[in-house]
């Protein structure tokens, strides 16, 4: 199977995954809360353990990815959404509803773009930055596809009729998609990974593991989980702080709608300009958004309501593909799965707790709330200076 056909599959499988999984509760939240009978706060805080159970599937989801290769771990992700949504639509009270968030963690832990970049690196190694790049782009359009799809069907079938569409979407697309990818060559050793691009006369000499330094390690993980926490609480939080700042509604809609096109836009200059820089420079100057941003709206106030969406969707674009690639890039692929778990469990933990801290952040200090975000943000920009490539790799 030719590398772009993998990106495409790739691609329209992750988009799937995450219309159905992380974006799903925007849509269908007053639904669900009314039909098993809780107050909406309290199904987002359902939602929020189901991303704590996808922080903790991570690492050994990305440890048998790096011995057994993506395909077969994807596919089961599959199953498992079709369970957690066939199980959402049948939920009739706590029980049936957390169960169901429970298996939907799980998938989401073992089946985004974390599982997504560690398949490409056990196929490609090295060479995987452009593929990881291009599966972006295409996913790059989830809420931009899943949300007008949910909100169709959840008027033409209800919300519960909207989950097992969703499910069957997983059975008839997503798992034929992922069937399709090809099988890498089981890793004897899970330290080593042989790549394998369809035939034996294409697939590389193993690449051996670079040495790992921990304050590296440590210093990707903060700069993820910022990230992880600025832009969720943002996707959660932005059309509030915007009014709070005196945009007017048509202001607010319109600099929500820029967020999608700001990120592709940016993914593309990746996937074109920047992908000649090393990660880490791509990172740098990416980190740098939403400081940026926040500070213009701080200073002009509502006027630059477009502006700061696009600059923050712009980073945030870069930043998606840069924890994909640096980690890549940094360490080589051997064991790439599993330490991509691990280098994301803390920002999927912030992420969890980033619309409940946000919110009460935003209560508290109102719009100089930015000014908490923009110093994470500056602090993910040291960490990120602070990090030197390796030798081989050259700046």
């Amino acid at each position: 199977m030719s590398r772009p056909r993998v990106v495409i599959a790739l691609g329209l499988s992750q988009t799937l995954a995450w219309g159905s999984s992380f974006y799903l509760p925007a849509l269908l939240i007053g639904q669900m809360s009314q039909g098993v009978g809780l107050a909406a706060p309290t199904v987002w805080a359902v939602f929020s353990g189901a991303l704590v159970i996808s922080a903790v599937t991570g690492p050994r989801a990305g440890a048998r990815i790096d011995r057994w290769g993506g395909r077969s771990v994807l596919m089961g992700t599959n199953l498992v959404f079709a369970a957690g949504l066939a199980l959402l639509a049948l939920a009739q009270g706590p029980v049936g509803l957390c169960a169901a968030w429970l298996l939907l963690g799980v998938g989401m832990g073992a089946g985004l773009y974390d599982a997504a970049f560690a398949t490409l690196a056990r196929l490609y190694g090295s060479e995987a930055r452009s593929a990881i790049t291009g599966i972006t782009l295409i996913a790059g359009f989830a809420s931009t596809v899943g949300w007008p799809l949910t909100a169709w069907l959840e008027h033409a079938l209800g919300w519960r009729g909207a989950c097992w569409a969703w499910a069957a979407l997983h059975l008839l697309i997503g798992l034929p998609l992922n069937a399709s990818l090809p099988r890498a060559q089981p890793a004897h050793d899970a330290e080593a990974v042989p790549q394998a691009a369809g035939s034996p006369s294409t697939a590389k000499t193993p690449e051996p593991m670079a040495p790992v330094s921990p304050l590296t390690v440590g210093l990707l993980a903060w700069v993820f989980a910022v990230v992880a926490f600025t832009s969720t609480a943002l996707a959660a939080h932005l059309p509030g702080l915007l009014a709070l700042q005196g945009a007017t509604p048509a202001a607010v809609v319109l600099a929500g709608s820029l967020l999608g096109p700001a990120q592709v836009a940016a993914r593309l200059l990746e996937f074109g300009v920047l992908r000649r820089l090393h990660p880490l420079v791509s990172g740098r100057l990416a980190a740098c958004m939403h400081p940026l941003a926040a500070t213009l709206l701080m200073l002009l106030g509502a006027p630059a309501a477009a502006a700061f969406a696009l600059l923050h969707g712009a980073g945030n674009g870069v930043l998606t593909i840069t924890r994909g690639t640096l980690p890549l890039a940094l360490f080589g692929p051997a064991g790439y799965g599993q330490r991509q778990g691990w280098l994301m469990l803390p920002g999927r933990l912030t992420a969890a707790l980033a619309p409940w801290s946000f919110g009460v952040l935003l209560a508290g200090l109102g719009t100089r709330v930015l000014w908490v975000s923009a110093g994470l943000g500056l602090s993910a920009v040291l960490a990120l200076m602070a990090i030197r490539p390796r030798t081989s790799e050259g700046t």
